[in-house]
C-alpha cells in the first residue's frame, strides 16, 4: 500500500470508543462505518458486542493489525491509547479536540512525539477525518439525517475546519455535485496539506482539488506540493486569515499561525495556483473545472440575447482580467452575412430576443477562432431558444474543445436546458458574475498576465 491508502482505501478499520449508543459520538461514527466495505473492529471494554458486530477491550487484542483507527476519547487518554497501537495499526485518526487549539500544546507535542515513534501516522487531533464515497468510509461524528453526503465524483475537498468541510460538501450535494474525498485534517501534528496534496496528485478518482486553509506550516514545502499538484489537476485554494482577526480567530481555531496573507497569495500567483476570493467563488470555480479541462488563454467571447446581461458578464470579466477583444474584420463580415442585419456584431455579440436556436450556432462556429473561452446567455423566455440548444452547444463545445459556460432563464425552458447541458459537462450559472467566475477558472491560471 502506499503511504496514505491506509487512510483514504483501509482494508481494516479499529474505532477506539465505539459506543451501542446512537446519541454518542462513538454511537455516531459507528453507524457511519457500518457501511465500510472492509472489515470493522469496535473497540470498548465495556462490552461484548455493538450492533452484532464483536467488540473488543483494547486495539491490542483485536484478531489483526489494522490499516486505520478511530479514536474517540477524552484528550487526555490519548497518549496512552496510542501506545497500545505500536505494531497494531499504520494509519491513526484522532477526533478528540482540546490539544493546542486549546492551550495544551504539551499534550499535542506528546502526541506528535508518539506518533514519530510507533511510526503510525495521524491525522488530526481535533477533526473530522476522511470521507470516501468510493469505499463508503465516513470517518465523521455527523448522522445522515443531519448531514447529508454528495454523492461520488470528481472533486476532493480538502479542509483545516471541519465546519467548513461539511458546509462545502453540503453545498455540493444541493447543487447535485458528487466528490471523491472529503478531508478535514484539522490540527495537523502529522499528516497535513501537503501530504495530501502528494496523495491526491496520484489518486485515479480526483480529477479537482479545492482546499480551505487557516494556515500553512513548512511554506516552501506547502508551494512545492501545492504546484506539483496544479501540474496534474486544478487546485483551487480559499485562504481564510486575511485580516488580524481571521488571523486571530484562525490561531484559536487550530491552534496554528495564519502567517502573511498578500505574501501567501502572491507566491500562489507565481506558481499559477487558483485562489477563490470568498466561499461563493471557490463554489463557481470548482463547478466549471469538475465539468471541464483547463485552458490556456484569458480571451472570451460572449454570445448573448440579453443585452443588459452581457454588458453585466463584459464588466465582470473586466475584473477577472479576461479579455474582451474586439472580432477581427473578417468574422464581424461573415456575422452579418449569415444573421439579421438588427443583430449587433461585436463582443458581447448580440443576438437579441429573436435569435433562435440554430443562429446561436452559427455565431459561435464563426467566433471560436477569435477567442479562448465562451460565455453563452440564453434568456428562455424568448420563442426561438428550445431544448434543442442544448444538444447543439454540446456538439460545438465537444467539437471545438473551447471552454463554455452557459448562464439560462430559471424556470421552464431554461431548467430543462439546464438539466441536458450539465448532464453534458457544461456548467449552468446563475447570474452573469457568477458564470464568468466559473469561466475565469477555466483559462489559464493565477500566474498568467
Amino acid at each position: 500500500m502506499r503511504d496514505l491508502d491506509c487512510l483514504f482505501t483501509p482494508r481494516s478499520i479499529a474505532l477506539i470508543g465505539a459506543s451501542p449508543d446512537a446519541g454518542h459520538l462513538g454511537g455516531v461514527v459507528f453507524s457511519n462505518l457500518r457501511a465500510f466495505r472492509g472489515r470493522l473492529y469496535p473497540v470498548n471494554p465495556r462490552h461484548r458486542e455493538i450492533g452484532g458486530i464483536v467488540a473488543f477491550p483494547s486495539i491490542r487484542d483485536l484478531p489483526e493489525p489494522v490499516d486505520l483507527s478511530v479514536i474517540l476519547r477524552p484528550a487526555a487518554e490519548i497518549p496512552h491509547l496510542l501506545a497500545e497501537h505500536a505494531g497494531r495499526a499504520r494509519c491513526a485518526v484522532i477526533v478528540s479536540a482540546g490539544f493546542a487549539e486549546t492551550g495544551a500544546d504539551a499534550l499535542q507535542r506528546e502526541v506528535e512525539q508518539l506518533g514519530r515513534e510507533l511510526g503510525i501516522r495521524l491525522m488530526g487531533p481535533n477533526c473530522l477525518g476522511v470521507f470516501n464515497p468510493y469505499r463508503r468510509l465516513d470517518t465523521f461524528f455527523l448522522p445522515h439525517d443531519r448531514f447529508r453526503r454528495p454523492r461520488r465524483g470528481n472533486v476532493a475537498v480538502v479542509s483545516q475546519s471541519g465546519a467548513l468541510l461539511v458546509c462545502l460538501l453540503e453545498a455540493l450535494a444541493r447543487a447535485g455535485r458528487g466528490v471523491s474525498r472529503g478531508i478535514n485534517y484539522g490540527n495537523a501534528v502529522d499528516i497535513d496539506a501537503p501530504d495530501l496534496f502528494d496523495y491526491l496528485a496520484d489518486d485515479p478518482e480526483t480529477g479537482v482539488v479545492i482546499a480551505y486553509l487557516e494556515s500553512v506550516g513548512d511554506g516552501r514545502r506547502f508551494m512545492a506540493a501545492a504546484a506539483a499538484l496544479e501540474r496534474r489537476k486544478p487546485l483551487i485554494i480559499l485562504k481564510a486569515g486575511k485580516g488580524a482577526g481571521g488571523a486571530r480567530a484562525a490561531f484559536s481555531h487550530t491552534g496554528r499561525l495564519a502567517g502573511n496573507y498578500e505574501v501567501f497569495s502572491s507566491i500562489l500567483g507565481q506558481f499559477g495556483i487558483r485562489e477563490a476570493g470568498t466561499f461563493e467563488e471557490l463554489l463557481d470555480a470548482t463547478h466549471a473545472l469538475s465539468r471541464q479541462r483547463p485552458a490556456p488563454g484569458r480571451r472570451v467571447c460572449i454570445v448573448t440575447n440579453a443585452g443588459g446581461l452581457g454588458v453585466l458578464a463584459a464588466d465582470e470579466c473586466s475584473r477577472q482580467g479576461l479579455v474582451l477583444s474586439p472580432l477581427p474584420a473578417d468574422v464581424q463580415l461573415r456575422l452579418r452575412e449569415n444573421l439579421p442585419p438588427f443583430y449587433s456584431v461585436g463582443n458581447p455579440l448580440d443576438l437579441t430576443g429573436q435569435v433562435t436556436d440554430g443562429e446561436y450556432l452559427t455565431a459561435l462556429h464563426e467566433i471560436q477562432d477569435s477567442c479562448d473561452g465562451i460565455f453563452v446567455i440564453a434568456h428562455t423566455g424568448v420563442a426561438g431558444i428550445t431544448p434543442r440548444l442544448a444538444a447543439l452547444l454540446a456538439d460545438f463545445r465537444s467539437l471545438s474543445g473551447k471552454p463554455l459556460v452557459v448562464l439560462l432563464g430559471q424556470g421552464g425552458t431554461g431548467a430543462k436546458l439546464a438539466r441536458l447541458l450539465e448532464r453534458d459537462g457544461i456548467p449552468c450559472y446563475p447570474s452573469p458574475e457568477r458564470g464568468v467566475r466559473g469561466l475565469r477558472a477555466l483559462l489559464g491560471t493565477g500566474g498568467e498576465p
